[in-house]
């Protein structure tokens, strides 16, 4: 198996922080921010340095009912070929539902969204990855992501899930350990046992990063410091197993260069306490003894794991167990029968259609107040609603930084005012436009020379090739000088 090493994720914000880092062994790249025919100068570089570049997607919404957009697969080979990656990585979640398959309108939901762990979603996300994987010119490595509600009625555990998941497609993994200390606090998860029973060695690296907790929930930030919780879980994980790869995320308030690679070191730190212990036999893992209150877990061989063999690793077909050890020890937990392989074969489109209405009933609840679907918690779909309004506010002043300048300190409030029952359908881009839109259709906001600059940046960019340099323009730029010299 290919060894990574240590890598930090790259942004355009620490790229040149990046560069300058000691002991960077590879680095991660959003995928839908990278263009293979214009690469950033700073990607080649590194690459020319030797240093791996991996794409990380964030928009396949491969846990979703629907299978693979072919331009988004299109897409994710073609940053695979441009980087020269040895592979490719995507999550475990839905990020979109409703359409043709339910017969309702589409929706977005911007961020990434857990998948119930049941027979239905299980059945598709493996034909969805069996797709991807045809579709793509490297391994596909997937992430298991934070959540902040859990789906009522789920039928197998997180490692039951990954560990069918792995026998069935041979898909690698890209173990989060922040995730697992998210759900965790949000989902009462219990880590240790998680890492139990994960296939560990389908493990393709693991990611690292930060976040807070409020009112007893815990937000996945990636825009604060890693706490020592989650190093704790990197060193149980590095106890049980040799982590190919590690990497530090961070995609928000960036700090000194200095202080990420502290945070470098102690990730550094966290894999080789856990490999000693590993080597003295004194930890619970994978391939050695208990100790430190762990419970030793034999390693699970899975059939199928490494089918796709590449850079990562020949393919090697093992026997795989149909039971695991619980975290405790004390009990053996016997996964769900199985579906006959007739049964299963002939369940995808009926299982797309449930796990597409039961997506749609959330995402509709989510970003369109609908009411939320029984057996939800209430209060958790309420702070995941929130969560993800204010991510899109967040993302539109990115894409469109005139906004919150024309708006000034009334942007954020009346973007959250507008995305209450108005869901995303076309993107963050298109997200903006129709806010400025539906602004102005209302008459907003009350002072004549923002709304006149707001209609003037919004007729710049709704027709069908901007303005940019006709009378139009002109005069929205002089309207935005106005207001920034008022601000």
């Amino acid at each position: 198996m290919r060894r990574l090493g240590t890598g930090i994720g790259w942004r355009p914000e620490i790229a040149d922080a990046v560069e300058r880092m000691p002991g960077i062994d590879w680095v991660e790249a959003v995928a839908e921010n990278v263009c293979p025919g214009h690469l950033p100068e700073s990607l080649l570089r590194l690459r020319e340095r030797g240093v791996t570049v991996v794409p990380h997607g964030v928009s396949l919404g491969l846990g979703g009912a629907d299978r693979p957009d072919e331009g988004r697969l299109s897409a994710l080979a073609e940053r695979a070929e441009a980087l020269g990656a040895p592979l490719v990585t995507e999550h475990i979640a839905f990020v979109r539902a409703g359409g043709a398959l339910t017969a309702s309108p589409p929706l977005e939901a911007g961020h990434l969204l857990p998948v119930p762990r049941t027979r239905d979603a299980l059945d598709v996300l493996c034909e969805n990855v069996r797709i991807a994987q045809e579709s793509l010119p490297v391994p596909l490595a997937l992430e298991n992501i934070a959540a902040l509600f859990s789906w009522p009625g789920e039928e197998l555990t997180e490692g039951q899930f990954l560990s069918e998941l792995v026998e069935r497609t041979g898909v690698r993994l890209l173990i989060d350990v922040a995730n697992l200390h998210t759900n965790h606090v949000n989902r009462g998860e219990d880590p240790a046992q998680a890492l139990a029973t994960l296939p560990l060695e389908a493990i393709a690296y693991v990611h690292v990063a930060g976040g807070y907790e409020r009112d007893g929930v815990w937000h996945d930030s990636h825009a604060h410091p890693v706490p020592p919780s989650v190093l704790a879980l990197l060193t149980d994980l590095a106890c049980r197993t040799a982590p190919p790869g590690v990497l530090l995320e961070r995609d928000e308030d960036f700090p000194e260069p200095a202080e990420l690679e502290a945070e470098l070191g102690a990730i550094r730190d966290a894999v080789r306490a856990g490999r000693a212990r590993a080597d003295a036999g004194t930890g619970g893992t994978a391939a050695g003894g208990a100790g430190d209150g762990a419970v030793a877990v034999p390693a699970r061989p899975t059939a199928g794991v490494l089918a796709r063999g590449t850079a990562l690793g020949e393919a090697s077909e093992k026997t795989s167990e149909k039971t695991v050890e619980k975290a405790s020890g004390k009990t053996a937990e016997k996964a769900p029968e199985r579906a006959s392989e007739k049964t299963r074969e002939s369940a995808p489109e009926a299982a797309r259609e449930r796990l597409g209405v039961a997506q749609a009933a959330v995402l509709s609840c989510l970003v369109a107040g609908t009411p939320v679907p029984e057996g939800f918690d209430r209060a958790r779909l309420g702070v995941q609603a929130r969560a993800l309004a204010a991510k899109r506010a967040g993302v539109v002043a990115r894409v469109a930084p005139e906004l919150p300048v024309i708006l000034g300190a009334w942007y954020r409030p009346a973007f959250l005012e507008y995305a209450r029952e108005r869901p995303m359908t076309g993107g963050y881009r298109r997200d903006a436009l129709d806010f400025a839109g539906h602004l102005l259709r209302a008459g907003r906001p009350a002072d004549a020379r923002a709304r006149g600059a707001l209609r003037e940046w919004w007729l710049d960019r709704a027709g069908p090739a901007p303005r940019s340099h006709g009378p139009a323009a002109r005069a929205a730029r002089a309207a935005r000088r106005v207001l920034l010299r008022r601000t």
